[in-house]
């Protein structure tokens, strides 16, 4: 072969390869370029956008947009620009994981913002370990930041141990001892009836039954009539079509005049009472952020609920028929700026910075603002849980009414920390 004609072929060959080398570190480069502080820092939703809590799923997606929409418009995190990346779990476990991991390896995802389905943040968690990221769960159970957690894990909102604490001890002593439970059967519904069991066991309350209902169940009935006669107080948790159900049908068998009947803002998020009739008329609820604007009319609630296009008094969207989800969706928009409070506070750049973040999130307290309109908080270094406000209302005239305030020094109290995750190593 010619010499010039050999080294000019062996030259044309390391180009292509050099520039194959460089397209195919191009395709993960991102996450290793993020040495430069220019880089956007990208935050992942993993959304229920569509599946059985798509209706909450609508105004999460909805906060994380306004989130970052605020942020950037006032420069961004630490000078650079902020990017949402927003990925449909479905409400479904296998595929909220597989989505979780997609956020990460293929969207270079710094920080994840969680599903509000606790099958799908339990199915996620280890990954977030595996994959080293921060993920922010929505869903309530209580076990995503105790045993099935780990220190990257982090809660903005309240779980099912807060929400006992806070309510069933006046729930107990005031309108009914005998309980019964009736739940979806999945995680985040018996971690509802195991919290709640033991708070009401130490309180002197009594539980006579537990009765578990599949998911998507149109027919109550049969579930119904294992309520035992004497039960004083009937404890429900669904969500969607599954809550629709169980209010009217419960109703149809004159539940609402034989026993009191107490429940989560979750059965009726997303759901007004006057859409259903007056299935829930009566019924006791906890919020965590009252649906109404008279019952927390401050400057910043406003402020969001005008940027999300909420009404003040039945949480609808304006020029729609969409009900809020109003102890939820703050969350998700308070996820966003813990976010950007974390990497202020850290000095983080890059994901190598993580355990910085995590470190300067642990214990950290958040005042009441623009970016935390819910109220005060602290974040527990201990469990990463929120320790937050509640609010017990009930269901009257078809609107939904607070009744009184459990501040969260109350609420602190009562739900002191079961594991210590800032014993663990990164």
């Amino acid at each position: 072969m010619d010499k010039d004609l050999e080294s000019t072929s062996r030259r044309d060959f390391l180009k292509v390869s050099g520039a194959a080398a460089i397209a195919t570190a191009g395709w993960i480069s991102p996450r290793a370029a993020k040495g430069a502080t220019s880089a956007p820092i990208i935050i992942g939703h993993q959304c229920d956008l569509t599946g059985g809590i798509s209706s909450w799923g609508y105004w999460h997606d909805k906060a994380a947009k306004a989130a970052v929409e605020e942020i950037n418009k006032a420069g961004g995190i630490a000078g650079r620009e902020v990017k949402l990346v927003t990925e449909d779990d479905e409400t479904n476990p296998t595929v909220g994981a597989r989505k979780f991991r997609r956020l990460i390896q293929f969207h270079s995802a710094d920080f994840v913002i969680g599903s509000v389905h606790s099958g799908v943040n339990i199915a996620s968690t280890p990954v977030a370990k595996e994959l080293r990221t921060v993920y922010i769960p929505q869903g309530m159970a209580a076990e995503m930041t105790e045993d099935k957690g780990n220190r990257y894990v982090f809660r903005v909102g309240s779980d099912t141990y807060s929400q006992a604490a806070a309510g069933a001890p006046w729930v107990s002593a005031n309108i009914g001892k005998k309980w019964t439970f009736i739940f979806a059967d999945y995680a985040w519904g018996w971690s509802h009836f195991n919290e709640h069991k033991k708070v009401i066991e130490q309180v002197g309350g009594q539980v006579l039954a537990d009765i578990p209902v599949p998911q998507g169940s149109k027919d109550f009935i049969p579930y119904l009539a294992k309520v035992p006669a004497e039960t004083t107080e009937l404890y429900s948790i669904f969500f969607g079509a599954d809550s629709v159900a169980y209010f009217t049908q419960s109703k149809q068998l004159g539940f609402d005049k034989r026993m009191a009947r107490y429940t989560m803002l979750c059965t009726h998020e997303s759901i007004s009472p006057k859409d259903i009739q007056g299935a829930s008329e009566g019924i006791y609820l906890l919020e965590y952020l009252p649906r109404q604007l008279k019952y927390k009319d401050t400057p910043h609630n406003r402020k969001l609920r005008s940027l999300v296009h909420i009404d003040p008094v039945d949480g609808r969207e304006e020029g729609g028929n969409r009900v809020v989800a109003s102890s939820h969706y703050w969350a998700v928009w308070e996820s966003v700026w813990l976010i950007k409070a974390g990497i202020e506070k850290s000095g983080w750049k890059s994901k190598k910075d993580t355990p910085d973040w995590i470190r300067a999130v642990e214990g950290m307290e958040l005042k009441e603002s623009f970016a935390h309109p819910q109220g005060d908080k602290v974040v527990r270094a201990q469990d990463h849980k929120a320790v937050i406000d509640f609010w017990m209302s009930r269901v009257e005239n078809g609107e939904i009414n607070v009744k009184f305030k459990i501040p969260k020094e109350e609420v602190a109290k009562k739900f002191p920390p079961r594991v210590d995750l800032t014993k663990e190593t990164f």
